[in-house]
């Protein structure tokens, strides 16, 4: 599904993007920095999707370009995916009672950083490349507290956390859309995010006790996902 809708996405955008290539110098390197901003869909694979659903988030990377062609790139990524959430409403507390009530929400996230190689087609009007790099994933599982009539939270918690080494690999197409000393593409990639075994939570995994204590119920698996992403990129500095 996810894979059929990411090729739709590239096929439309390619369609969309030949008119302003016509009027764009496709055939301009861009300048020796670069960077995206990206909205990801996370898809988890193996193990790890026998205990949670697709996820959703926003990350970014950092590029610099190593040769005058910009063929390759060091490149640096951070990210955050959301891969579940509850919220329900409960009484603010025993001294207090059900007077006032509250949303409590609870999230599993998890956020990531890497570092490594690109590779991509300096010029033209798809510019496609691909990815590696090695990095850290940090899993964790916030509760926080907001009044059932605002959306401000006043209190959290982070109620579990783990990290795990982590590598990932992929590629894209880049789709110029403005040239210029600041030129602008379309951004469509697809990665594989190895992550080694770590405890994780999911939806359900905090119990709420009846003396007012909790008990936690980690999962530990390999937690592996496909990270599908859609963003604008801006290259920075003097062409190569």
């Amino acid at each position: 599904m996810y894979e059929r809708t990411f090729g739709l996405a590239i096929a439309g955008l390619a369609m969309i993007t030949s008119a302003v290539a016509a009027q764009t110098d496709v055939s301009a390197v861009p300048g020796r920095l670069g960077g995206s901003l990206a909205a990801i869909v996370a898809q988890p694979v193996g193990e790890f999707d026998d205990y949670v659903n697709v996820g959703f988030g926003i990350g970014g990377n950092f590029r610099v370009g190593l040769d005058p062609a910009g063929i390759t790139s060091l490149r640096f990524d951070i990210g955050y995916v959301n891969y579940g959430r509850e919220t329900q409403e409960v009484c603010l507390s025993t001294t207090v009672g059900c007077r006032i009530t509250v949303d409590l929400t609870t999230t599993n996230n998890i956020a990531f950083g890497y570092g490594g190689l690109q590779f991509s087609a300096p010029s033209g009007p798809v510019r496609p490349y691909v990815n590696g790099g090695i990095g850290y994933s940090y899993f964790f599982t916030e509760s926080s507290v907001e009044g059932t009539s605002n959306q401000e939270p006043f209190a959290s918690t982070n109620n579990f956390d783990d990290g795990t080494f982590s590598w990932a690999a992929g590629g894209g197409l880049m789709i110029p859309i403005s040239a210029g000393r600041t030129p602008v593409s379309i951004d469509l990639g697809v990665r594989y995010n190895h992550n080694s075994e770590v405890d994780y939570l999911t939806k359900g995994a905090i119990e709420d006790l009846p003396d007012g204590s909790i008990r936690i119920n980690p999962v530990r698996s390999a937690a592996h996902l496909v990270t599908y992403m859609i963003g604008v990129s801006l290259g920075f500095g003097p062409g190569r």
